[in-house]
């Protein structure tokens, strides 16, 4: 018998400051991470205020994690250790794999007119692949298919597989699921789901209705166990970035930029970059 998803639990963004002095509405992080495993944190930091973001996010370290950067409009400058530059612009993806260990920059510039809109994720990586070798892939928007579906649905696809269409990221331990969904006024969207893996989406435009609760920009909807999500679009329409993922099912040491799995390792991790060890 299909089971629809039901709601777990609703989140709305709460306002930080992180970097050299970013404002961001971070969905969730440390206090709820361990219901939304293999996703550690998420944060969203559009903004159309250039004091706002301008100070970036300069050199520091991340070991143990992925991290997925999605912007929607204006760009970003990125540098590594490993001597990796470029920038990330609208409709563009960063997925980086921090793995042994990584330091990294990460400098918000905006559009011409000042706006700067986009997400963060960090996704976490299992104790066998936590010192795997770090890498980048840089996804230009060009290289997101896009594909409509019942319903005139329209999905760019960055993670996953939409009736044959695959997005450019297959070969995560995770086996995520990234999808920015436009879903057409008053049509309903459902998408199947492996009834084990956590899911959850969050609007990013529009409002709608899922399991009977309104929905409306900013609000983060975690699910219950299930094999299918749905939802509604109001009278102009809904959009949300659909996340799905094979929960890791393992202990998590996490302090700042580096996520572990106990505190020993943690430990040796700060030790190892005070010490200028930390890249191997």
């Amino acid at each position: 018998m299909q089971k629809t998803r039901k709601i777990k639990l609703i989140l709305t963004g709460q306002p930080t400051m992180e970097g050299a002095g970013v404002h961001l509405k971070r969905l969730f992080g440390h206090a709820e991470a361990p219901i939304l495993d293999p996703f550690l944190m998420l944060d969203d930091f559009r903004s159309d205020n250039p004091e706002h973001f301008l100070k970036g996010f300069p050199w520091h370290p991340h070991r143990g994690i992925e991290t997925i950067t999605y912007v929607l409009k204006g760009d970003v400058d990125h540098g590594d250790s490993l001597g990796n530059k470029g920038i990330i612009s609208s409709g563009d993806v960063q997925w980086m794999t921090a793995g042994s260990g990584i330091i990294h920059q990460e400098m918000p510039k905006g559009d011409a007119n000042g706006s700067m809109h986009g997400f963060q994720l960090w996704a976490n990586l299992p104790a066998s692949q936590k010192m795997m070798q770090p890498k980048y892939r840089d996804i230009t928007a060009d290289q997101v298919p896009e594909v409509v579906v019942q319903n005139g649905v329209g999905i760019k696809v960055i993670a996953g597989n939409i009736e044959g269409t695959k997005g450019p990221m297959d070969d995560i331990v995770i086996d995520p699921e990234f999808l920015d969904c436009t879903v057409p006024a008053g049509q309903t969207f459902t998408h199947r789901v492996d009834a084990s893996y956590t899911a959850l989406v969050y609007v990013i435009d529009g409002t709608g209705i899922t399991d009977n609760r309104p929905i409306e920009n900013g609000i983060l909807v975690l699910f219950d166990k299930g094999d299918h999500l749905s939802l509604t679009a109001g009278d102009h329409g809904i959009r949300v970035l659909v996340l799905t993922g094979k929960p890791l099912n393992e202990p998590v040491a996490w302090r700042g930029p580096i996520v572990m799995n106990t505190q020993e390792e943690l430990t040796l991790a700060f030790q190892e970059y005070q010490e200028g060890r930390f890249i191997k």
